[in-house]
């Protein structure tokens, strides 16, 4: 065998036990999973973008449907389907009804009936 002294031969021995020694209090493994379960959320969280404001402007019986590659939107002050088509034409978009439009109502002398059945 080789001289290697007692002393430093079990100082290795105890060195080489403790690398693979299990600690005394593990760590469950709920605690990282809760972690990361949480940073993804805030991760999501911060990364949305704001909320979209009112699409329609309800001053303008038309709209512009415009499309293009980043985001649709809408182009609500047109106040008639020519003017609003003339403005389209060439474009990628077409005129819709503006369902908000504040004039939107039925005429004053209109009655609904109930329907009988």
């Amino acid at each position: 065998m080789c001289d290697v002294p007692l002393d430093l031969q079990r100082r290795f021995e105890q060195r080489r036990a403790a690398r693979f020694r299990r600690p005394a209090s593990p760590i469950p493994k709920v605690i990282p999973m809760r972690i990361l379960a949480f940073a993804i959320l805030a991760i999501g969280t911060v990364s949305t973008g704001p909320a979209a404001a009112q699409t329609y402007d309800p001053a303008y019986p038309v709209c512009l449907h415009v499309y293009t590659r980043g985001a649709n939107y809408y182009e609500c002050r047109y106040t008639s389907l020519p003017q609003c088509s003339a403005s389209a034409s060439g474009r990628a978009a077409q005129c819709v009804i503006n369902p908000y439009f504040a004039s939107a109502r039925e005429p004053a002398g209109y009655r609904r009936h109930r329907r009988v059945y």
